[in-house]
């Protein structure tokens, strides 16, 4: 089993998410006591969001891309960035490191084609939404995305990084994005890609009439598969 490297923190509430999913699909798919081999480098939240709110993207990805270069020295054979977000950065880690990054957009997309989809809705933070680093890497796929309009957008952001980074997840909330997927589903979107690592916390299948692609469990996935060589 390849050493899978966690670049984590982004928040430590969608991070434990990783780890878990890791554990508990290799447990499943190996059995017995089977665990998955991980290495975590958890880096301080309140840092990169300054950094993201103030517009120094390239200070975030030296940041991440040093964090790599340790979990590359501490042995790990494969990257996985966990975070939407800040694959905005994920050039500046892939050119610092010699081991493959698993790309949470390359994984997504692939799902979604393998579901037969072609338009998706997108739901993220505000950076995702907004700037075209993740609907580009999608679309590159062949896939048509759909972002919520300027209110929703707002919402989403504020329950993300006000809620779920901070462990609190509402009733409310849940109410507010199923009516913020109701409308991207009217809007034309046959599936929806819950475009941030936490807001699995929040929505699954359940909330949503149409197919959701839940990027946490989709990644960690991927690298199970990767680390155990089944393709």
């Amino acid at each position: 089993m390849k050493l899978i490297g966690l670049l984590g923190g982004m928040s430590w509430e969608s991070s434990a998410e990783y780890y878990r999913l890791a554990n508990q699909l290799v447990r499943e798919r190996v059995g017995g006591l089977s665990s998955a081999r991980l290495v975590l480098h958890s880096v301080d939240f309140a840092e990169v969001e300054r950094l993201q709110a103030e517009d120094r993207w390239d200070e975030a990805g030296e940041l991440l891309a040093s964090a790599a270069t340790g979990l590359e020295a501490a042995g790990a054979e494969l990257l996985l960035l966990c975070t939407n977000t800040m694959h905005k950065v994920a050039p500046a880690v892939e050119v610092a490191v010699s081991i493959p990054l698993l790309h949470i957009g390359d994984v997504t997309a692939e799902a979604v084609r393998a579901a037969g989809i072609g338009r998706v809705g997108l739901l993220a933070t505000a950076y995702t939404m907004e700037q075209p680093f993740l609907r580009e890497r999608l679309a590159g796929h062949g896939l048509t995305v759909v972002v919520p309009g300027a209110d929703d957008r707002a919402l989403v952001h504020r329950v993300i990084y006000d809620e779920l980074c901070r462990g609190v997840v509402t009733e409310e909330s849940r109410r507010a994005f199923r009516q913020v997927i109701g409308r991207l589903v009217a809007a034309g979107a046959e599936g929806v890609v819950l475009g941030c690592t936490e807001i699995e916390l929040l929505v699954d299948q359940s909330d949503s009439a149409v197919p959701v692609f839940p990027t946490t469990r989709l990644h960690v996935e991927a690298a199970v598969a990767a680390a155990l060589d089944r393709h």
